[in-house]
């Protein structure tokens, strides 16, 4: 037998005497990074980034709470009044996490009032990364591995893993979990990010497809000790279950989409696409209004005619800019009286100054303080410009009356979840 050609860690490191476990560590670093990549689908399809907190205070107690529970009622080497005291041992069931945080997701959807399908698309490619990265707390506490390994020549990390309990090689199920995450994870946020179209869900059906797939193959090749279920090896039951059940509601959808909307994807009678439309506010209706007022008056007064309000001092020509619609305008000049081009010759560019070190990294902090104020600033009517929102809709806001309904209310498919699925 090969001795182990890695490092193999503790499974735990102090802090003023408190054990801190790599499997909490790990499992913090993945809901981290679900919340990056939850906060750039949010943000893709105009839903405001500021409540993915809100999401995350929803999600992630009943998760942890569904991951326990699941796990101790379905472990035969542990029971119910075992749910706190074990709990920092591991003990958490995925598939539990998966059902209380899916109960999560729907106080939020009724807090918030928007589509428990559209937060899922947003959301579930996160979870497919948060789990990869947990994977590895696997690796810390030594467990979720498959059969042993007794061929020198493929008792090396990452394929098998050294256990030191039995001082023997095993093969490595939570690494081939994780690098199967990791593709599911790669798929479905591409799946979001480029595909904007009806219907919703679809990211919902590749999760549980792809996931369920890849863990009723390795379900049963899992050592026993990590199979859950008593005399039914529940897992592997709710594995199945969760492949199917994703292919199915693939094709309930789609096939509902057609029906409804005259098309497998997108809509030939209403608004096509699955982000969330541009919503205005009584007020910014009305000062939107008003600019467009002004732009018209800027525009005629360019054209000769005194039109513009009092308070507006006149601008010439080829020089006004707009105050939040117009672009700024600059009329090209006569061809007759169009100036010659001028030629500069090299000697007269003056050389651009060089900037020291420390200045530069200074330009890239404020540059990335600029970013990050933008991307985190409260959601506002221009940042769904770029997602061919529908024309004329408004923004609910507490007090205020929506204007003018979107195509996507008017077809009964607004934020309120008045959705077809």
């Amino acid at each position: 037998m090969n001795e182990p050609n890695y490092f193999i860690p503790e499974r735990s490191f102090e802090i003023f005497g408190i054990d801190i476990y790599y499997y909490a560590v790990m499992i913090i670093i993945g809901v981290l990074l679900a919340v990056v990549a939850v906060s750039l689908l949010f943000k893709r399809r105009n839903i405001p980034v500021s409540w993915v907190l809100d999401l995350l205070l929803c999600v992630l107690p009943l998760g942890i709470v569904g991951a326990r529970t699941f796990s101790v009622l379905t472990d035969p080497g542990s029971s119910i009044t075992e749910w706190f005291t074990g709990f920092r041992s591991g003990g958490l069931s995925i598939t539990g996490g998966i059902i209380g945080g899916a109960l999560g997701v729907v106080l939020f959807c009724i807090i918030h009032k928007i589509n428990f399908l559209r937060v899922a698309d947003c959301l579930l490619p996160g979870v497919i990364l948060a789990q990869a990265m947990g994977r590895w707390g696997n690796f810390f506490n030594q467990e979720v591995y498959g059969g042993l390994v007794t061929d020198p020549s493929m008792q090396w990390f990452p394929f098998a893993v050294y256990i030191e309990n039995g001082g023997e090689w095993h093969y490595a199920f939570f690494f081939y979990e994780m690098l199967a995450n990791l593709v599911i994870f790669a798929l479905l946020f591409t799946l979001m990010w480029k595909f904007n179209k009806r219907p919703h869900g679809l990211s919902m059906c590749g999760y549980f497809f792809g996931y369920g797939l890849v863990r009723s193959i390795m379900e049963p090749l899992r050592d026993p000790q990590f199979q859950l279920g008593h005399t039914v090896m529940i897992s592997e039951v709710f594995a199945i279950i969760m492949c199917a059940g994703g292919f199915l509601l693939a094709v309930i959808l789609i096939g509902w989409n057609k029906y409804k909307h005259g098309s497998f994807f997108g809509s030939k009678n209403s608004e096509p696409l699955a982000v969330m439309p541009v919503y205005y506010t009584k007020d910014r209706l009305k000062k939107m209004a008003e600019e467009n007022k002004l732009t018209e008056a800027r525009i005629l007064q360019a054209g000769g005619a005194p039109a513009l309000p009092k308070e507006e001092k006149p601008l010439a020509l080829g020089t006004w800019k707009d105050s939040a619609v117009l672009t700024e305008i600059e009329e090209d000049p006569p061809r007759e009286q169009a100036a010659e081009p001028v030629s500069v010759s090299p000697a007269e560019d003056a050389p651009k100054e060089k900037k020291s070190f420390s200045e530069r990294v200074q330009g890239w902090r404020t540059e990335l303080k600029a970013w990050a104020k933008e991307f985190f600033r409260p959601y506002s009517p221009e940042d769904g410009a770029g997602s061919e929102p529908p024309a004329g809709s408004t923004e609910p806001a507490e007090g205020a009356e929506s204007a003018a309904p979107s195509a996507q209310e008017q077809d009964g498919n607004g934020p309120d979840g008045g959705e077809e699925a």
